[in-house]
């Protein structure tokens, strides 16, 4: 009945993971929407500090869908473990970049859309090979995990981290480098998820009909959780108003992702117990959705797809110009050149070597 009720909380979980990025994916597209609408309109940008976005009705749809996704994701962390909900984020990336090229007019060349493939394909190989959490069955194991010399450590540098980025980076380079809000909310969501799993269980517990509501723990959850996620929305914003939302969705991805799963390895020590199989297999995965977010981000300003392909090949395979009196030719055209074509280029170019082997009394030219 155990491994029957944990396979079924397996399902779930996934479920609400997908059903998560479908909405945070579309999220991203509503709340463009209407920072592009106030733009036009000529009010202060949210880059600029701004926020009249919060006057904008596409705004509040986006925010509510992002709502929808966040509340499924944090569902779907309560039924399974944070590697395997965190990875299939990657849906957002596919959903928000086919939306934007529907209703943004962003465009993605044939690199980026073979960057979101390989990020997908490097999600599932995650997936496959997630490694397995220590089970947390009350909020006083919560406790001690918390408590943990490690995870102290890393909660200090992800903040001390963070209120760098905030108060120094932020001002002088947020406007022209991408890295520098989506940082802000990597490193900041690795604490809200640690936080969401937490109030799960709590969750769990109330609905177990133990007492939840008098614990400290559960409250200092819930208050982490909030201040968390306002500081990401906060610099999520400013990054989707400056920079590309093709770009900003799977950067953000990739880093969110990261934080995440280093976060969860440190708290709930998942990879203690990992065959070397899995560990090759989880790393690879990760290296191919860099490799995927590369692409994305360091060709993003080519105009490179299917079309334009076939469109330079016919281009290479076109006659060149004549140099010296000897004309150059594409191999295809070499291979479709009858024979009277095929008599003028070697009178052309044999001659040279005709006259070579007179000299050497070899041949005789025609």
């Amino acid at each position: 009945m155990g491994q029957d009720r944990g396979k079924y909380d397996f399902y779930i979980g996934l479920g609400l993971a997908i059903s998560s990025s479908i909405f945070i994916g579309g999220s991203f597209i509503l709340k463009k929407k209407g920072l592009l609408r106030l733009a036009r309109k000529g009010q202060c940008r949210a880059g600029q500090g701004g926020h009249a976005y919060l006057k904008e009705c596409l705004w509040w749809a986006g925010l509510l869908s992002m709502a929808a996704g966040e509340g499924a994701n944090f569902a779907a962390y309560a039924f399974a473990p944070a590697t395997l909900v965190t990875p299939l984020g990657a849906l957002s990336v596919l959903v928000s970049a086919v939306l934007s090229s529907y209703f943004l007019t962003e465009r993605l060349n044939l690199h980026g859309k073979l960057g979101c493939l390989l990020s997908i394909l490097g999600s599932t190989t995650m997936v496959i090979h997630a490694p397995q959490e220590e089970e947390i069955n009350s909020l006083d194991h919560m406790a001690r995990k918390l408590v943990d010399p490690g995870f102290l450590v890393f909660a200090t540098f992800v903040i001390i981290v963070a209120l760098i980025f905030i108060l120094v980076v932020g001002p002088r380079h947020g406007q022209t480098n991408i890295m520098v809000y989506i940082t802000i909310c990597s490193v900041i969501g690795a604490l809200s998820v640690s936080c969401v799993k937490g109030l799960g269980i709590a969750i769990k517990e109330a609905i177990a009909g133990r007492p939840v509501v008098g614990n400290p723990l559960a409250w200092v959850l819930l208050l982490g959780l909030v201040a968390c996620v306002s500081t990401q929305i906060n610099y999520l914003n400013k990054a989707l108003d400056i920079f590309n939302t093709s770009l900003v969705t799977p950067i953000y991805y990739v880093f969110f992702t990261t934080s995440v799963l280093s976060c969860s390895a440190i708290l709930f020590k998942e990879w203690e117990h990992m065959a070397a199989a899995d560990v090759i297999g989880t790393l690879s995965g990760f290296l191919t959705i860099i490799v995927g977010i590369f692409l994305l981000h360091a060709f993003k300003d080519l105009s490179v797809s299917l079309s334009t392909l076939a469109v330079s090949i016919r281009k290479d395979e076109r006659p060149g110009p004549a140099a010296n009196g000897v004309a150059t030719h594409g191999g295809y055209e070499l291979l479709h050149n009858d024979s009277t074509e095929m008599d003028l280029e070697e009178r052309e170019v044999g001659l040279p070597f005709d006259n070579l082997s007179r000299r050497n009394g070899a041949t005789t030219a025609s």
